[in-house]
């Protein structure tokens, strides 16, 4: 499918190893080979996360998926990162970034753009959670949505569907409450949050495109 796109965007005829050097060039990189979970590493309940169909299901007690793969080293500072998302009625999820694996608990480092499109906590998908909310649901359940998110120094974006809903510069010496202490800009990992058993989501198509420092 990917090929595909690349032939229509170019509107000439390609082949896949013209393609898939297309892509390379254009520096999107996939972090999840759509079979396992190598290169992903769960905290206190792994059994949250499998993979079906190409996807990650994400489905059990609080657990966070941290990406430790080779890609950047899976650390991450200037980046663009996109998913394609489908969650279930009542689910709610997240996408950490610039944050650190650690074994039990809500991750404590870094920012997390919020996947909820109908969860009863009314910060919705795409919001930067409890810096930059959004309280419209961006997306419908039961049908697939892309997350883009863009992060360039200070500046993050957060884009649904092809809609900017958040576009955040953090500021200098920026206000957090103590237990936001660590959700600034700095570099680190990406990760998926398993919020609770009753939320059922799915991630699929998972790459990021590394940026230089600015």
């Amino acid at each position: 499918m990917k090929a595909i796109a690349i032939v229509c965007a170019l509107g000439v005829l390609l082949t896949a190893t013209e393609a898939s050097a297309v892509q390379a060039e254009d520096g999107w990189i996939s972090i999840f080979d759509g079979e396992t979970l190598n290169g992903w590493r769960a905290s206190e309940n792994p059994g949250t996360f499998r993979v079906e169909n190409g996807m990650i299901v994400v489905n059990g007690p609080r657990s966070h998926l941290f990406y430790v793969g080779p890609v950047g080293n899976a650390n991450f500072r200037n980046f663009e990162f996109m998913a394609e998302i489908m969650t279930r009625p009542g689910a709610n999820s997240g996408i950490y970034f610039h944050t650190e694996f650690q074994e039990t608990g809500w991750p404590v480092k870094g920012y997390e753009v919020q996947v909820n499109n109908s969860h009863t906590d009314t910060r919705r998908g795409g919001g930067l959670y409890a810096i930059d909310d959004v309280e419209t649901p961006p997306a419908a359940d039961n049908e697939w949505y892309t997350q883009h998110i863009i992060v360039r120094g200070k500046r993050i974006i957060s884009i649904v569907n092809g809609d900017t809903l958040v576009d955040y510069t953090e500021p200098e010496n920026a206000p957090r409450t103590p237990d936001m202490a660590q959700r600034l800009i700095s570099s680190g990992t990406i990760a998926l949050q398993g919020h609770d058993p009753q939320s059922v989501v799915y991630f699929r198509n998972l790459r990021i495109r590394l940026l230089p420092d600015e």
